[in-house]
């Protein structure tokens, strides 16, 4: 045979290896469409009795004892068909997945690679491993590969030796060293393994992962056993046995735990669903019950003369019925026609009440909607103190009362006129809440500025600088009564601290003071004597020098208690009063109590703001009065030649004088001022 032949005939046997492989795949898929098709079967037959159960249940809401039967069997028929899958299932899922392989493996046809070359085989495995689609599938056929050219590459070893040691060689310094196919097929093959150890290794955390999810859903199908059945229920296991169903294989040592405690709690589900349908049963015959005495009870509302109280009665006997329950199917129809005729009577005799009201019905309807129109002055209401809206309340409760005593208006607009007017009403407190809201704020507001207060008057509290530390406190104290409202809970705190920092300070400045007043008490008792001097000095021969020399020594006494200041000015100007009585006639009195008064400002602490603002007063005076006087000789120009018009003329001519004379007292007393 020649090498063309030769090489020829070994292309066939790798393109006869390849179909055999290809034909292996599919069969090896069919295998696995049919263990497919078998597990959904399986899977359908396993759900197939809860639909029913589901539907028949949905349908319960109103069920006849016939119905409800038909639902128990079908629980117990699904239970049986349970116990069947669970059993098959747990028997043979574990051994399935963990023979998965193997069965794979086991179910490929035996390759003939017998005469292959080295270089064939090294196409066979390029194209079985680059081309395959399901690698783990080609694994014994890639094994099988290698192993053929294993025994070529030892065949051609061993007799590279026999070579090698015929040619007089040691066999301990032989050495083979390995072809390109060899090291080609060697590329090809350990690829392959790689990606085949990959491969399992992403099986088996899929695997885990699967686990993860199986007891996620146990726990959840373990919820909905120990919850409440419901009629919603069947749809929640049906959910629960097909998300079950989606889920790929396990690690075969959790495999049979998980379909145990699977089918356990399957058998509690549906062990208490048949519990639930016999307990539903036994409350529709409770509900049947309960809703023929509610019929009797309305029934008997035909004899109740006060219409008022039947129709009130009547309705909440409609409430009753309406949340007490189901009851037989059979029962229902005959059950609310019997309640409706009750209800019925009671109705009709409100029907002709309401007929013979229409009058009243109307009147009533005007009162109403005049105390509607009397609301909208309520609406536009906004006052800024809580007094006043308390009084309008007061009021607008006084309107509900109103409103309460009418009675009833024509149906057709009952709910127009409520509307109407509990709008109005509720917007009106909706303003007062509004108002209270910024009131808060505010309150709120100066809370914080108390709180700034008082953080300043007890900053200052220990301070030893008597005089300016008072002014300062005496601020402070301008400043929160200037405050507004604070809130309520914590208005008495804020005021007590605020209060108390203010007294520890001024308590603290009389305890140091307390020489000092003791001084002002004897200049009290010395200015109290020198006022009796100057009375008495008075009936004697009283001069101008002498009333001078009195002022001198009042104003340099001393301060005298606070308590007794305006008892003491009160004495001293009724002694120089008296005193100045007996002088002659001649003797200036007004400039010299202005003097009077200027030496006393002296004494102050405020002197010199006190000086100028008495200066600034006196120099409006002037300027208000020279303008009246150019405003009155202005007028004089105007007056036409009659007695009425000189009459006029003479009021603004003293007027004029007198105010020219006023202005030259006052700048008297600006040139005495600045003496000071």
């Amino acid at each position: 045979m020649t090498d063309q032949s030769k090489e020829t005939s070994q292309e066939d046997k790798v393109t006869q290896a390849s179909e055999n492989i290809e034909a292996t795949g599919k069969k090896e898929e069919k295998v696995e469409t049919n263990s497919s098709k078998a597990e959904t079967e399986e899977s359908a037959k396993f759900s197939e009795e809860p639909e029913k159960v589901e539907e028949t249940q949905n349908e319960a809401v109103e069920v006849s004892d016939s119905v409800e039967k038909e639902e128990s069997e079908e629980v117990k028929a699904h239970d049986t068909d349970s116990d069947a899958v669970a059993g098959s299932q747990d028997d043979s899922s574990s051994d399935e997945e963990e023979e998965h392989e193997e069965d794979d493996h086991d179910s490929e046809e035996e390759l003939d690679l017998e005469g292959l070359s080295k270089s064939a085989l090294v196409k066979l495995i390029k194209e079985k491993t680059l081309h395959a689609s399901n690698l783990l599938k080609i694994e014994r056929i890639v094994n099988e590969i290698k192993n053929a050219f294993d025994e070529i590459t030892h065949k051609e070893r061993d007799e590279a030796l026999e070579k090698f040691k015929a040619e007089g060689g040691a066999e301990d310094d032989f050495d083979f060293r390995p072809s390109d196919d060899e090291r080609e097929f060697n590329k090809y093959y350990y690829e392959y393994k790689t990606r085949v150890s990959g491969i399992r290794k992403e099986a088996e955390k899929a695997k885990e992962r699967n686990l993860e999810l199986k007891n996620e859903i146990l726990d959840k199908l373990r919820e909905l056993v120990d919850g409440e059945e419901t009629t919603l229920s069947m749809n929640a296991i049906k959910a629960i046995q097909q998300e079950w169903k989606s889920i790929g294989p396990v690690p075969a040592s959790q495999n049979r735990n998980l379909w145990a405690s699977y089918n356990a709690l399957m058998d509690r589900f549906y062990d208490n669903r048949s519990i639930y349908f016999e307990l539903k049963e036994l409350d529709r015959k409770k509900n049947l019950e309960s809703k023929m005495e509610l019929c009797e009870k309305a029934e008997a509302l035909k004899d109740v003369s006060d219409l008022k109280e039947a129709i009130k009665a009547l309705n909440e006997l409609h409430e009753e019925f309406k949340h007490i329950g189901p009851v037989p199917r059979e029962e229902q129809e005959p059950l609310w026609q019997r309640f409706k005729a009750a209800s019925d009577a009671i109705y009709d005799r409100r029907k002709v009440y309401y007929d013979s009201q229409k009058e009243v019905f109307k009147k009533n309807q005007d009162e109403k909607e005049a105390l509607i129109e009397k609301l909208k002055g309520f609406l536009e209401f906004k006052g800024d103190r809580i007094k006043d809206w308390n009084t309008k309340t007061k009021e607008i409760l006084e309107i509900q009362k109103a409103w309460e005593k009418i009675g009833p208006v024509p149906r057709e607009k009952g709910r127009e006129i409520n509307k109407a007017f509990w709008s109005s009403f509720k917007q009106f407190f909706s303003h007062k809440n509004q108002f209270f809201k910024e009131l808060d704020e505010i309150r709120a507001t100066n809370a914080a500025k108390a709180e700034e207060l008082i953080q300043k008057a007890e900053g200052l509290k220990e301070s030893t600088e008597w005089q300016s530390t008072a002014n300062e406190m005496i601020k402070l104290q301008q400043e929160w009564k200037k405050l507004g409202p604070m809130p309520e809970k914590n208005r008495d705190s804020l005021y007590k601290r605020f209060k108390g920092a203010c007294d520890y300070f001024f308590d603290s400045r009389r305890n140091a003071n307390k020489q000092a007043n003791s001084e002002y008490e004897d200049n009290y008792k010395k200015k109290i004597e020198l006022c009796e001097q100057i009375e008495k000095a008075a009936s004697g021969n009283p001069s101008e020098e002498e009333i001078t020399e009195f002022v001198q020594q009042f104003n340099e006494i001393g301060f005298v208690p606070r308590k007794n200041m305006k008892e003491v000015q009160n004495k001293f100007k009724a002694a120089v009063d008296v005193y100045l009585e007996k002088l002659s006639e001649d003797f200036n009195r007004e400039d010299f109590l202005f003097r009077l008064n200027l030496n006393r400002i002296q004494g102050d602490p405020n002197a010199t703001r006190t000086m100028n603002k008495k200066e600034h007063g006196i120099r409006k005076q002037i300027s208000d009065l020279e303008n009246n006087i150019t405003l009155w000789k202005n007028n004089l120009e105007f007056f036409a030649a009659s007695k009425t018009a000189d009459k006029l003329k003479d009021q603004f001519d003293a007027k004029i004088q007198k105010a020219e004379e006023e202005i030259e007292k006052l700048k008297k007393k600006l040139s005495i001022l600045r003496e000071f």
